[in-house]
């Protein structure tokens, strides 16, 4: 008996997610993890990353507009985040006459900072595990309004962990004056464009400087002049020291979506069926905006944001689908599934004789609804359906008038011929028979749009939208159409999640599963690292200001670095931030890391084991978009921009050294 439970506990490690393969841990937890971090080359405690009794770790990290990370690197609100983070708030501010897209922006002064309508940060202010208070009968929206209760500016969820099998309160602050401070220009903060997106090696500079404000009692408040710099309970200190292979890194933020747990089926599916679709529809849109903006400077600023934010996931599907295809997934998670079902079949575990079935026929159920939804987001829901007066007026609307309508032909184009799995929009299918083509019925109804936004025709095909979506929101039992799932999915997940959790328990290790990422606060832990590209090529952790130089082509917008760049390369004057690197004076610009990171983790600090500030991530490499799913940690690495390069864009471009001045530099 108990040789037949040590072989059934062997066999179910392999089914597992292990510590050493990735994690996303929870800092009020992460004291089941600081053992391995300490052997990793972490010096501080687990107090230090986490405290509610005093200032910790947390408490210079911020959820930054929704989507993004920050880090605070001064005394009086100074924030570090990605260029592409602040890149909505930098094309706000920017028109043809002051282009800070492609020249850069840099405030002289604290008067000189721009205020950004709508754009916040949020710092956690604590988090605590809530499933038996729920399970005891109070309801999530009682505990999150007593949470918010508790102070000015407070904000609270209720977040599900491992498919709701433990359910956390989060409590965070949040500020609503939030300035820009400094940019660089798209050339370095965006060094590379699309062509470099996701690849390796890097040389993108991508940060951007935003300073937090708040009333004279250092209370959140809406924007005044009068608002002064918010004085934060933690900084983090910067490390001038640098990185090398091996050392320890570790990356506090907030991780957007992960699918650790998904079938076998799903992986199929993303590879064969969703992300091929998606990649596609999305090249004609990204075609059509890229040809706009080379005929257009005013159009190239009107549509940047818009390209930029099409063209990130558009990629980031083709590496996903390389590397979960290049490395087995599917064929892995479906060995792992059958596993699950000897391995708890052994142990005795009840209710789970027919749970793999039963999630395989759901899945197979709702694919037809998953499967139009997606296809509805990348077409007709890409489209707007009125402009304002305004709008109309506007000098620059004429130009892009012909660039709206051959985005309309081009959704009505593909839903036409991709829903295929679900009976058409009636009202779609009836304006393509009277108009002959989905192109020529988008052409009478971009027109309506603009002459007549309450035809009654606009009206039909909007309620067929709404009505399309309300019917697969009705098939799928849930408006959270995340990760493949429905409401009986969400179920069975529960069940399957709460399998393997019993399973890793029977051998102790049930510290060693991370629940999905969900846009909380999450530390992952790695070491600069490179890694083996293809058999014989290695790819080294670092790239220097000599590989700029190398890209540098004044004839591509992309690759058109200032010549103040150039100027410093020529005379290798980098002042305080050179080091030798193979014998050459330089300044390193971008490093990998092997720390778990997802979207939401853009902007988040990477920290040595002293928890200094060492750099700024902001990608992955190509194939690790995978680690959404299954992180392999012979591939899977995170891009950060070394923080030697940020301070020397901030002094010797920017001319900002006054930024440097307020921060804390330790070596």
């Amino acid at each position: 008996m108990k040789r037949t439970l040590l072989t059934l506990l062997l066999l179910a490690a392999a089914a597992l997610p292990a510590a050493a393969d990735g994690g996303m841990w929870l800092p009020s937890l992460i004291g089941t993890r600081i053992k391995e971090m300490r052997a990793k080359g972490f010096r501080l405690t687990a107090e230090d990353i986490y405290s509610i009794n005093r200032a910790s770790m947390k408490d210079a990290v911020v959820l930054f507009d929704g989507g993004c990370t920050g880090e605070l690197v001064s005394a009086e609100g100074l924030l570090l985040t990605n260029h592409h983070c602040g890149y909505d708030a930098i094309q706000r501010h920017s028109s043809v006459e002051h282009d800070y897209l492609t020249h850069g922006f840099w405030a002289r002064s604290r008067a000189g900072e721009l205020p950004n309508e709508g754009l916040n940060v949020r710092f956690l202010v604590r988090m605590e595990e809530v499933t038996d208070r729920i399970a005891a009968g109070e309801t999530a929206d009682a505990i999150v309004a007593a949470a918010c209760a508790e102070g000015t500016g407070y904000k609270a969820s209720v977040e599900q962990m491992y498919y709701g099998n433990q359910q956390f309160l989060f409590v965070y602050e949040q500020f609503d004056d939030v300035r820009l401070v400094a940019a660089p220009p798209s050339s370095i903060g965006k060094f590379g464009g699309d062509t470099d997106n996701w690849i390796w090696p890097r040389h993108t500079g991508d940060f951007s400087v935003f300073r937090i404000y708040a009333g004279p009692d250092n209370k959140p408040a809406a924007y005044s002049p009068q608002n002064v710099p918010y004085r934060p309970k933690r900084h983090f200190a910067v490390s001038t020291r640098g990185v090398r292979e091996g050392d320890f890194t570790m990356i506090y933020g907030f991780p957007g979506n992960t699918q650790q747990y998904i079938l076998s089926d799903v992986v199929r599916y993303i590879c064969e069926t969703s992300d091929p679709m998606k990649i596609d529809i999305r090249t004609g849109r990204l075609d059509i905006i890229a040809a706009a903006q080379a005929s257009d400077p005013a159009l190239r600023i009107r549509y940047a944001a818009r390209h930029a934010r099409i063209a990130n996931a558009w990629k980031k599907w083709q590496g996903e689908v390389l590397g979960l295809t290049r490395r087995g997934i599917a064929g892995r998670k479906a060995r792992d599934e059958e596993r699950f079902v000897r391995e708890t079949a052994a142990a005795g575990f009840e209710g789970y004789d027919t749970l793999l079935a039963e999630l395989k026929e759901e899945f197979a159920r709702i694919r037809p609804y998953y499967y139009t939804h997606e296809l509805l987001s990348e077409t007709l829901r890409t489209l707007r359906f009125a402009y304002s007066d305004a709008e109309r007026r506007d000098a620059l609307f004429a130009r892009c008038e012909p660039v709206e309508r051959d985005l309309y032909r081009q959704a009505f184009r593909e839903y036409d011929a991709r829903c295929t799995e679900l009976e058409p929009i009636a009202a779609f299918r009836e304006g393509v028979a009277r108009c002959g083509t989905a192109e020529a019925y988008a052409d009478r109804i971009f027109r309506l749009v603009l002459d007549d936004p309450a035809h009654a025709e606009i009206e039909a095909l909007r309620k067929g939208i709404a009505a399309q979506l309300d019917a697969i929101v009705g098939a799928l039992g849930t408006r959270s159409l995340r990760n493949c799932n429905s409401a009986r999915m969400n179920e069975l997940y529960a069940r399957y999640v709460a399998g393997i959790r019993r399973l890793a328990a029977l051998r102790g290790e049930e510290g060693d599963l991370f629940p999905d990422a969900n846009l909380t606060l999450r530390v992952a832990y790695g070491a600069v690292a490179g890694y083996e590209y293809a058999d014989g090529e290695y790819h080294r952790p670092l790239t220097t200001v000599d590989g700029i130089i190398a890209k540098d082509n004044p004839a591509i917008y992309d690759y058109d670095i200032p010549q103040a760049l150039r100027d410093l390369h020529a005379t290798k004057e980098y002042g305080r931030w050179a080091v030798e690197v193979d014998g050459r004076r330089t300044v390193p610009v971008c490093f990998l890391a092997s720390n778990h990171t997802t979207g939401g983790n853009s902007g988040s600090p990477v920290l040595n084991g002293r928890g200094e500030l060492v750099g700024i991530n902001f990608d992955r490499t190509w194939r690790s978009t995978m680690s959404d799913i299954a992180f392999d940690p012979a591939i899977c690495r995170n891009i950060a921009v070394d923080i030697r390069y940020v301070l020397l864009v901030i002094d010797r471009i920017g001319g900002a050294g006054y930024l440097i001045d307020e921060m804390t530099l330790v070596r």
